[in-house]
């Protein structure tokens, strides 16, 4: 989170500020005084985007170990659907515009927080981490990216992900005459046999809507730029003019050439379907996609395989889901109730399992899960850690909305590849 560039939050649309303050009218009386004491302490409106598949079934899990832990609080679902959260963040703005903000709210740990931050939206939590006896049980990597440029801490993790992974079906690659433990010392050895399927008439590589390309494109940077010349583009170190982000930009568009065309009407699980059905031989997508094998009885090294994308083996880019308090919370007792089982080692344990992620705390037993999670584990003790862009650990959102706007129109042929780099040089010169 330290040195991440600040910028102001991003408005939400109108038709979202009005859905929103319809919402606002409903609630009746005056909010009660917000803070992290106890007060409020009946209820807590949690507002997430998991709102289907193993997202969804992450949070029902955590929500029975908080009614263990919590029974006299009254859990009160506010998930709203959409990919990658855009749009439960358009209307979390307005709320929070309006001065009706849920009790917390999910977030990426990061950057994206810088936002919440500088509009005095969000309170820090820091003295939770004590009284919750976090500071010793989330490794010191992570305690970085969650401390503020002020020093506070101002959201709790739930989670740890790793956003560069490739998931292939092992079948669609041996019928198109492809070892399926091929490795790939880089993006061009990859792009070899993504040539082979596409003369086989295989769609390559899936994708869908305009975030999962973004988070192809932060994997092609860190592939060709490497992990420093990667983080460089965050903190200004690296040249967003130069020539080896140029030929990086080349790579993604080559990447891109080799996916299915109805991307833009797809969401991420549709994509990854395509993968498991047989439609598709590989995806990039983070491991939260682990959970839809499992449902599905898939078997890794038999059915599919999961590994780095090209180019970025020992590197793990990293995010995390995280909650918050607002300034202004109805219920902050509440909200602290709700924290206090997202940090806990019952909470963190039952989410993961869920959901394919791994849990942030470093004292929960792995040896339960499954194999994936525990080589995520494994690598995210000993891999280089870098910041995901597409997720808010690297940027904060309005950059991140520059950056998405400008993929989009390449990728829909709306600008050229010259257009492109200059419109993501300008997204982050802020």
């Amino acid at each position: 989170m330290r040195g991440a560039p600040r910028t102001s939050a991003v408005a939400a649309v109108a038709a979202v500020a009005a859905l929103a303050l319809a919402a606002c009218g409903s609630n009746g009386g005056e909010p009660e005084s917000g803070g992290s004491g106890s007060g409020g302490a009946d209820e807590v409106e949690v507002f997430t985007w998991w709102a289907a598949g193993s997202e969804k079934a992450g949070l029902d899990a955590l929500v029975k170990v908080f009614d263990e832990q919590h029974p006299d609080v009254k859990f009160v679902n506010g998930a709203v659907a959409g990919g990658a959260g855009s749009q439960a963040k358009d209307l979390l703005q307005t709320r929070l515009q309006a001065q009706d903000p849920p009790d917390t709210f999910q977030a990426h740990a990061g950057a994206e927080l810088q936002d919440y931050i500088d509009a005095a939206q969000i309170e820090p939590v820091s003295d939770l981490y004590d009284e919750f006896g976090l500071t010793d049980v989330f490794p010191p990597d992570l305690m970085d990216r969650l401390t503020a440029d002020d020093g506070e801490i101002y959201s709790i993790p739930s989670n740890i992900h790793r956003a560069n992974v490739v998931w292939s079906n092992r079948q669609v690659l041996t019928d198109a005459g492809i070892d399926p433990d091929a490795t790939y010392s880089d993006l061009s050895a990859w792009m070899d046999d993504l040539a082979k399927l596409k003369k086989a008439g295989v769609t390559p590589l899936a994708v869908a809507q305009a975030w999962t390309q973004v988070q192809l494109l932060e994997t092609v940077l860190l592939s060709d730029l490497g992990a420093e010349g990667y983080s460089g583009l965050w903190d200004g170190s690296t040249d967003w003019k130069g020539p080896e982000v140029t030929a990086a930009l080349e790579d993604f568009q080559t990447l891109m050439g080799y996916t299915n065309t109805d991307r833009d009407g797809l969401d991420w699980p549709e994509s990854q379907q395509l993968v498991i059905d047989g439609k598709a031989a590989f995806t990039v997508m983070g491991d939260w996609a682990e959970a839809s094998y499992e449902e599905q009885k898939q078997e890794l090294g038999t059915d599919y395989s999961a590994f780095a994308v090209p180019g970025t083996d020992g590197v793990f880019d990293f995010l995390a889901d995280s909650f918050t308090l607002p300034v202004g919370a109805p219920h902050p007792g509440g909200a602290k109730a709700w924290l206090e089982t997202v940090g806990s080692a019952e909470g963190q344990e039952a989410f993961n399992k869920a959901k394919g992620s791994i849990p942030a705390r470093t004292d929960v037993e792995m040896s339960t899960f499954g194999e994936y999670q525990q080589s995520a584990a494994e690598a995210f003790k000993s891999d280089t850690i870098v910041s995901s862009l597409a997720h808010g650990a690297a940027v904060p959102v309005a950059t991140l909305t520059a950056i998405t706007d400008a993929t989009s129109k390449f990728t829909s042929g709306a600008s050229d590849l010259a257009a492109f780099q200059s419109e993501l040089a300008a997204a982050n010169a802020g």
